[in-house]
């Protein structure tokens, strides 16, 4: 039975490199995933999944295996750089599609046909195929078709404002008069004051889908003010409550996202606090410890427990943290009874030494 699962097919081919080059290093070692998990710090399930393609491990992770199996360190992380680039694209792609998803279910729960160019409304004055009402004696100025977008409304959801607003292409050509009269600009003062007022009805209907009377559209709720989705860095999966209970690796939350605010001992184990400023979470991380030793950390009305492997080290799942991370405490308790909390430390200064390569970096 061959070491190493096949890697997927829908893999980027500079991510695909760079799993192969991983395993080449740890083929070349000797070194089982298990092994290497106590060599590094990481645990095993995570480089199974780093291995596999299944995660792209974070930087210092891939340092860490450097050091691990005598490769070079620089090297390395250059390959690293171009498949973080390449994940990262994934990532945005996927985003696109499923936003475009999501506005096409608005789209059909709201009751839009795929064919209709604007929302039905109850006594709406201007629907499909209504054209502008043009003054005796003049030409009407043709609308210019636009490409309709599938992601937001733009003009084309809107014929009547499309044609009020686009300026016309027949102006230029030789039948215009040549000197614009009283009556022209009459006509354009109207067909301005009929398209702002479209561009007004048009943001009535899509704020407030649906509702005909004034008391409402005068009152929206503060809960829909905000229309934009934050954006998370590269590789962070998840921010405040949507991460409750998930492995901060995993979901990007950790490595270079997480500071230390508090640390403690429990009997010989270490006891810390980690906090991702990102992710707006806290874990706790116990290590140096025997197997068995637990370490719990407890914030916004959620609990988690972990307890060490045979290396020594564990992390628990992520809590919400929204106010000060430094009042957020671990408590851990050893397999002999010692028990021992976290407190809180000062920030450490730039340029100080990184952790050292027996402790997890989650």
């Amino acid at each position: 039975m061959p070491r190493w699962k096949a890697l997927p097919e829908e893999l980027d081919p500079q991510v695909r490199e760079f799993a192969g080059q991983l395993r080449r290093l740890v083929d070349r070692s000797g070194l089982s995933v298990a092994a290497l998990a106590d060599a590094t710090g990481y645990s095993k399930t995570s480089w199974e999944r780093y291995l596999n393609g299944r995660l792209l491990p974070p930087q210092r992770a891939v340092v860490a295996l450097a050091e691990a199996t005598g490769a070079q360190p620089a090297h390395l992380t250059t390959l690293w750089e171009l498949a973080e680039r390449a994940w990262s694209r994934d990532e945005m792609r996927q985003d696109v599609t499923m936003e475009a998803i999501s506005v096409a279910q608005a789209r059909a729960a709201l009751g839009w046909d795929a064919d209709q160019a604007e929302p039905p409304a109850k006594g709406a004055k201007f629907t499909k195929g209504t054209k502008a009402a043009q003054a005796p004696g003049t030409t009407q100025l043709p609308s210019v078709p636009q490409q309709r977008r599938t992601d937001t409304p733009s003009a084309a959801d809107f014929p009547e404002w499309a044609a009020a607003a686009t300026p016309s292409p027949a102006a230029p050509t030789a039948q215009a008069p040549a000197r614009r009269t009283r009556s022209g600009r009459t006509l354009m003062y109207a067909v301005g004051a009929a398209g702002a007022a479209l561009v007004a009805g048009a943001a009535v209907l899509l704020l407030n889908p649906g509702t005909g009377t004034a008391k409402k559209t005068a009152a929206p709720r503060p809960a829909a003010a905000p229309s934009t989705k934050q954006v998370l860095p590269a590789g962070v999966r998840c921010t405040g409550a949507g991460c409750v209970g998930k492995d901060p690796e995993a979901m990007g939350c950790g490595g270079a996202h997480a500071i230390t605010p508090s640390r403690g001992r429990a009997g010989r184990a270490v006891i810390e606090v980690r906090y991702s400023k990102v992710c707006h979470t806290a874990w706790a991380r116990i290590s140096r410890a025997a197997p068995g030793d637990q370490a719990t950390l407890s914030a916004g009305g959620h609990s988690a427990t972990a307890r060490a492997e045979r290396n020594g080290a564990a992390y628990t799942p992520m809590v919400e943290v929204t106010g000060d991370p430094a009042k957020v405490a671990a408590c851990g308790t050893t397999v002999a009874g010692v028990k021992g909390c976290s407190r809180p430390v000062p920030a450490t200064p730039a340029g100080a030494p990184a952790p050292p390569a027996g402790a997890a970096v989650r």
